[in-house]
């Protein structure tokens, strides 16, 4: 099991000094990692001044990206990994989550994008020969402002 790689000497996010401001991580992608995962994420980003609402959704989101991984990206007979990083910038919470493998997709479709979407401000997936990447990035409130729903496009 690989350990995190932290920036030295993160600087704080807004008035929230405890704040993790970049995180790399990298589980083998199995089942029962899954759980883990969603456990460290929780960990890093309670920090950000997100309700309890969107901490579970940033997490439902990363929990469907980082499934996805373990179940499409390595085949029957493969082994891989499946890495998330994690960043603050100005006004957003970004998380990436790769794998390295080649998309092995299922008969029927799956609701998962549509899931992350409604979770998070935005998902990007780039695919290519390399693996795949899912970008979610979701606004964080202003140092002055109170926890609660920051997607965007809610209004106040």
């Amino acid at each position: 099991m690989s350990h995190p790689d932290r920036h030295p000497d993160p600087v704080p996010a807004g008035s929230r000094p405890d704040a993790v401001e970049f995180v790399h991580r990298s589980w083998r992608a199995e089942p029962a990692q899954l759980g883990a995962i969603r456990r460290e994420l929780v960990d890093w980003i309670t920090p950000l001044g997100l309700s309890p609402d969107e901490v579970d959704d940033v997490v439902l989101a990363v929990d469907e990206a980082t499934a996805n991984a373990v179940q499409h990206a390595y085949g029957p007979d493969e082994h891989g990994d499946v890495e998330l990083t994690l960043w603050t910038e100005p006004g957003a919470l970004c998380i990436e989550v790769t794998d390295h493998g080649n998309w092995h997709p299922t008969d029927t479709p799956g609701r998962g994008i549509g899931l992350m979407q409604r979770m998070v401000g935005a998902v990007l997936i780039h695919v290519d020969d390399a693996g795949s990447k899912v970008h979610l990035r979701h606004p964080l409130p202003a140092a002055d402002q109170p926890a609660g729903r920051h997607r965007a496009g809610e209004g106040a």
